[in-house]
């Protein structure tokens, strides 16, 4: 799981960086509503990067498949999501509109897995 950890500091590291290059580098050269679609785009690989790590950490005691699909879910769903708005507001063309909702549908798949992978988690006693 160790894995999950490190693509998701990695895709932490990105999200922020390409939203740092949105507010430096596009603000004033592509249109404000091209702008607002990089910056979703933006936000939710951030969150996603951070389920990324929160995937590592709960694959660490629980069993089965669930939490590495959801790690599998969630980077699919960056790349076609994430991917298809940050092309979307840098070239305005809607070329990769329509695996957008592919993406989208991928992190809520992750986003089920993860909660699979919750219910295989060993109870603690406090």
């Amino acid at each position: 799981m160790r894995i999950w950890l490190i693509i998701g500091a990695l895709n932490g590291f990105l999200a922020v960086a390409l939203g740092a290059f949105a507010a430096h580098g596009l603000r004033g050269s592509v249109p404000e509503a091209d702008l607002t679609i990089f910056n979703t785009g933006a936000h939710y690989h951030l969150v996603h990067a951070v389920a990324l790590v929160v995937v590592a950490l709960v694959g660490l005691n629980a069993k089965g498949w669930p939490a590495k699909a959801a790690g599998i879910l969630f980077l699919i769903g960056i790349v076609l999501f994430s991917g298809s708005l940050y092309f979307l507001g840098i070239t305005g063309s809607r070329a990769l509109v329509m695996i957008t909702p592919v993406g989208g549908v991928a992190f809520l798949l992750g986003w089920l897995s993860l909660a699979m992978a919750g219910l295989r988690l060993k109870p603690t006693s406090n």
